[in-house]
């Protein structure tokens, strides 16, 4: 058995009523917390495609941005400091039109000042539709 990276001891019923902004308006929610890793998911529907019935590729990238911004806030002490995306990118590998897909956020490194993440989108199959890499900030609360 590994030892959890995370900060807190979480399950998925902590996230059930989580969702706020952008990750409510396209239906992401999380789905899975391992030890090591984070899955959620959103459906592909018309708020999440392109015009021409395809998955938005920037849709795509929402999806790994909240879950990987996510996973970088459960491995750090949010009473200290809070994280902040610097750097996303993308390769889009297919198009689905239908369904879910899902993103797994796993480290490549957490720092006490980044975290970076990689993010493995797949469909209800399980074939890769994109992968990522995700690199937060670990921002300090200013100051009063």
């Amino acid at each position: 058995m590994s030892k959890s990276i995370w900060f807190q001891s979480l399950s998925v019923d902590d996230f059930k009523d989580s969702s706020i902004n952008m990750d409510k308006h396209l239906g992401i929610e999380v789905i899975e917390i391992g030890d090591d890793f984070i899955v959620s998911r959103m459906p592909i529907i018309e708020k999440t495609k392109q015009p021409y019935g395809i998955l938005h590729g920037g849709a795509s990238c929402v999806l790994a941005e909240s879950v990987g911004s996510m996973a970088a806030a459960l491995s750090m002490d949010n009473s200290k400091k809070y994280p902040v995306g610097i750097e996303i990118n993308a390769n889009h590998i297919s198009s689905p039109t239908k369904g879910y897909i899902y993103a797994k956020a796993v480290p490549l490194h957490i720092g006490s000042s980044t975290s970076v993440w990689n993010i493995d989108i797949t469909d209800d199959k399980g074939r890769r539709v994109c992968f990522s890499r995700f690199t937060a900030l670990h921002k300090t609360y200013p100051k009063n």
